[in-house]
């Protein structure tokens, strides 16, 4: 795939960076655990739609989002449920609560399509965040490839930690390579969909740190890890992050 060409930039940028972006692409491209490879596309391109969606700027104007009704501007492609996820994921996410949640189940999504379209628009966010932080146009969307999902749910589950069912955190800290069942919520909160949750660890040693440096505090960066953590302190605030 030959995408993600930052030479262009006005600011130098890191191959790391690029090869992670790249390899994101791929996976949304590709089929997925519960998703097929045009769905995910699909949810990639929904988290565009979200931005400038009249629905959404104003829930996110009101007191509360559910004091406005109305339908979003999305692409036509994904079920309503899905659709309503992505963008209240994408434009409002501090203020989704367990209600919002039980009531997408009941509207037919289900807990696994839920976490994997989670993950699959964090990424694509988080890469368009990145575009647009650079002065970037962002980087059009693969095309999808073909293929069945495979529909595996992980063997060892936990129900009632959270919204959705996580994995345990002895099985998932040894897959990472984390200490003996260290694996914080942030990391399990996709284990649902294991796939996800691999995705995201490749993109944030790229666009933050490994699990290793994370855990060492050594310099690796042109800025030092106290800088870092001020950046992505104010960043978490200035999108009300709550985990």
């Amino acid at each position: 795939m030959t995408s993600f060409d930052y030479a262009a930039s006005p600011d130098p940028i890191r191959n790391d960076l690029a090869d992670a972006h790249r390899r994101q692409w791929q996976r949304i491209a590709n089929t997925g655990t519960w998703l097929t490879g045009a769905q995910r596309v699909a949810v990639a391109e929904e988290t565009r739609w979200a931005r400038d969606c009249a629905l959404c700027r104003e829930r996110k104007r009101a007191l509360s989002p559910f004091a406005v009704d109305g339908e979003h501007d999305h692409a036509g492609v994904l079920p309503a449920p899905m659709v309503d996820e992505i963008h209240r994921v994408t434009t409002d996410a501090a203020r989704l609560s367990q209600k919002w949640f039980e009531s997408l189940l009941e509207q037919g999504l289900s807990a696994d399509a839920y976490v994997e379209a989670l993950g699959v628009a964090v990424c694509t966010i988080s890469i368009d965040g990145f575009h647009h932080a650079m002065g970037l146009p962002v980087e059009p969307l693969p095309e999808p490839n073909d293929g069945e999902p495979t529909r595996e749910r992980p063997d060892d589950l936990v129900e009632g930690e959270a919204w959705v069912p996580m994995r345990a955190p002895k099985g998932l800290s040894a897959e990472l390579g984390l200490p003996a069942g260290q694996a914080p919520y942030v990391i399990r909160a996709l284990s649902l969909v294991p796939a996800e949750v691999h995705a995201w660890d490749d993109l944030s040693a790229a666009q933050y740190l490994n699990k290793q440096q994370m855990m060492r505090f050594e310099k690796v960066r042109a800025i030092d890890r106290s800088q870092i953590e001020l950046v992505a302190g104010r960043v978490s605030a200035l999108n009300e992050c709550f985990y």
